[in-house]
């Protein structure tokens, strides 16, 4: 073979031993073996880094997560952090929980705080809530007392994780609206205003008493009314709008009976005006009857100037019986 064959097959081959020195380097991680070797995790090549390897988990994250457990005291399985991390939880967090639930003297399994973390919640700043407990403030609650004034509240709720029930109980929200329920309760109940100012303590007392911790993933440490101001005089504007009610439907009624006699009214005057209509047409049919009976001689003349009579003596019948319009009026 010439020089240049023999230098171009020398170049493939260490070209193919560095790729193939890279693959046995990433499916043997042996540097990460190593460490764990001197950290006193006993950790197996083939059956744990590669396996890890083929089963597409970062060896590195279980390894160190290993390596944290060990050096706090906490014995932790290898297959248990794999399936933590295949099931999508934070391997990472959860060791760190467990070192600081141990330091802390909590009651705290690998199992529960897995289930913690899977279940979307932050397991190691539960931990440390359970440890340090947390204050939360409520938002302006108004409540109104029996003598009708209005009174706003904010309190301040301490709590602590109750580990026991981080799984499936409920958050903050629950407790803050509980909270202000109760609030609203107690000073709703209080005969007045005033005995609520002079002991702003009450409130607390008789909340906390109600055990609003209930089904939550809390604990209910103390509950402090931070301030407590008063509001409107709530009794006396409703007071005013039921008398402005009052006051609208009583027009309504006089304008319904005011209407009820407007169109009786019409109604008789439509009457009587039906009624003079019928006069006048029958008296509209009187000269065509009496010219008729000429006509016919059942009337004669004498009966004429009779009936003439009569009506002339009627009118003056009626003449006298009106009212004097000209009386009182002065002669001109």
């Amino acid at each position: 073979m010439s020089p240049d064959m023999l230098t171009g097959v020398s170049i493939f081959v260490i070209v193919a031993a560095l790729i193939f020195l890279m693959f046995f380097l990433y499916f043997v991680p042996v540097g990460l073996w190593i460490t764990a070797l001197s950290s006193g995790v006993k950790v197996k090549i083939f059956k744990d880094l590669v396996g890890m390897r083929l089963r597409k988990i970062n060896p590195h994250v279980i390894v160190r997560a290993k390596i944290t457990a060990t050096k706090a005291g906490i014995e932790v399985e290898i297959p248990k952090l794999e399936a933590h991390l295949l099931a999508g939880g934070n391997v990472d967090k959860v060791v760190n929980a467990l070192i600081s639930a141990d330091k802390a003297q909590l009651d705290l399994t690998f199992a529960r705080a897995t289930a913690i973390d899977l279940a979307g919640r932050d397991v190691l700043e539960a931990v440390k809530m359970s440890v340090n407990p947390k204050v939360i403030e409520t938002p302006l609650v108004a409540a109104m007392a029996k003598d009708g004034i209005q009174l706003k509240a904010v309190a301040r709720i301490t709590v602590r994780t109750n580990i026991d029930r981080l799984v499936g109980g409920a958050g903050e929200a629950t407790i803050l609206a509980r909270v202000g329920e109760g609030i609203v309760s107690t000073i709703g109940s209080s005969e007045s205003h005033k005995l609520v100012l002079e002991n702003p303590d009450s409130i607390s007392k008789v909340v906390l008493s109600k055990g609003l911790d209930s089904g939550t993933a809390f604990e209910i440490l103390s509950i402090d009314i931070a301030d407590v101001d008063v509001g409107a005089n709530i009794g006396a504007k409703l007071q005013a709008d039921q008398a402005q009610a009052d006051l609208q439907i009583a027009r309504a009624r006089a304008e319904e009976r005011r209407a009820a006699a407007v169109a009786l009214e019409q109604e008789m005057n439509a009457e009587v005006a039906k009624q003079k209509a019928k006069v006048i047409e029958a008296e509209a049919e009187v000269p065509l009857a009496i010219a008729e009976a000429f006509r016919t001689g059942n009337l004669g003349i004498m009966d004429y100037y009779n009936i003439k009579n009569v009506q002339a003596d009627t009118n003056m019948r009626d003449a006298i019986a009106k009212p004097d319009d000209t009386k009182g009026k002065p002669q001109s």
